[in-house]
């Protein structure tokens, strides 16, 4: 059974710094080119080598996509890019198209080169192929069950390395190969702009009746038919390292610091109490549950995940209020504000490597320590008298409903 490693998204630079902190084993990142998610923030060439050098300063690897179906255009552009990367001391690169594999091997000779689930990979005779090819790594298509990752596992090579999803976002279309966004509204989702139009609520229209709208109704609450639940497999952990899994990976470069934050920490506990065969405390399985989410399911991992009718809406019932910036032996913390609190408000601390805990604003104060009853202009900068002195970028939150009705 192998311990599974943690791969974290990196939409930008706070972004990097929260998986790094929280707990992930490598982050995976995009420069501003060739990547899949072109409204993540991204990593100009500048940012780039900073990043690298963060993640490797904290022991952690960074592994950067160029995921993208080139254009011819673009081709003669990614051999300086790919050398680029290779100059950066990137670790890994995650390629989709073949020709890009090939000139990772040419130009950037020191990045091991891991294949994209964009590839589809969903067989071992296809697995060994890119192994023998010399890819170091496949992730594998999401839409594989655990008993066909087990049967690739027990088929290919040994030392090529397995990577599958474990959480976030699924994609109606298979493997995320999807032109309805291109279609509606002009941007490609294969080329990292999905406008996510499987999330529309859809009604028919007659040809005769223009502007006259039908609903298509899956039952009373309406249809949503292209929808898809949020994949969690938190609670399987066990299930993955058995099956021959390295390396589990979450969704997200496109979502909150926070986000990135506490479901990278919730799954480096967890995966530590399983790792060891400990239960997994529930405190950090609960984290999960603190981000934004859709319906959890376990995708595909043990059958058909069925299709959820209900509505496309997030879950918000979190708010993160504000960032600790330092905090000194006495508990008295920097902090950066995110949403307006007074004193007097129920919040709940969580931060790297610390455990959840409750407390109740007290002590606020300006920046010229003039006390203060609220906290209301973004971005301030205020003091807060915490119970316990706590780490840099942990963070405070509270308990509100902000899922649309």
């Amino acid at each position: 059974m192998r311990k599974l490693e943690l791969l974290s998204p990196a939409g930008d630079m706070e972004r990097l710094k929260m998986s790094v902190l929280y707990g992930a084993d490598a982050v995976y990142l995009a420069g501003t080119s060739f990547g899949m998610r072109s409204f993540a923030g991204n990593f100009s060439p500048e940012e780039l080598p900073e990043a690298v050098k963060f993640a490797h300063e904290h022991g952690v690897k960074c592994h950067v996509t160029v995921n993208t179906m080139p254009r011819n255009e673009e081709v003669a552009r990614l051999p300086e890019y790919l050398s680029q990367l290779d100059d950066a001391g990137v670790d890994a690169l995650i390629v989709a198209d073949l020709g890009a594999f090939m000139l990772a091997g040419k130009y950037a000779p020191h990045c091991q080169r891991h294949i994209s689930t964009q590839q589809s990979i969903a067989n071992y005779e296809c697995a060994q192929s890119w192994f023998d090819l010399g890819a170091q790594r496949v992730v594998l298509a999401r839409e594989c069950s655990l008993d066909e990752i087990r049967t690739i596992r027990q088929k290919v090579d040994p030392k090529l390395e397995i990577e599958t999803f474990g959480h976030g976002a699924m994609c109606v279309s298979y493997s995320g190969r999807c032109l309805l966004s291109n279609y509606m509204t002009g941007r490609d989702s294969n080329r990292g702009a999905c406008a996510q139009p499987c999330r529309y609520q859809y009604a028919l229209m007659e040809e005769k009746r223009p502007g006259e709208y039908f609903p298509v109704y899956e039952d009373e609450k309406g249809t949503y038919i292209l929808n898809s639940r949020d994949m969690c497999m938190i609670d399987h952990l066990k299930d993955l390292m058995e099956a021959g899994v390295d390396c589990i990976k979450i969704e997200g470069r496109a979502k909150s610091a926070y986000y990135a934050a506490i479901v990278t920490g919730a799954y480096r506990h967890c995966i530590d109490d399983a790792a060891a065969g400990r239960e997994i405390d529930s405190v950090w399985r609960d984290e999960v549950e603190h981000v934004s989410h859709r319906i959890y399911s376990t995708g595909f991992y043990y059958g058909q995940p069925g299709q959820y009718t209900e509505n496309s809406r997030y879950i918000r019932e979190w708010q993160i209020v504000a960032k600790v910036e330092s905090c000194d032996e006495n508990g008295i913390a920097v902090c950066s504000l995110n949403n307006k609190f007074r004193a007097g408000d129920p919040l709940e601390v969580v931060g790297p490597d610390l455990r959840p805990f409750p407390i109740v604003a007290e002590g606020m104060a300006d920046m010229d320590g003039v006390p203060m009853e609220e906290a209301r202009t973004p971005q301030m900068r205020f003091t807060l008298q915490l119970p316990k002195p706590v780490p840099p970028l942990s963070m405070l939150r509270r308990s509100v409903d902000l899922s649309a009705k």
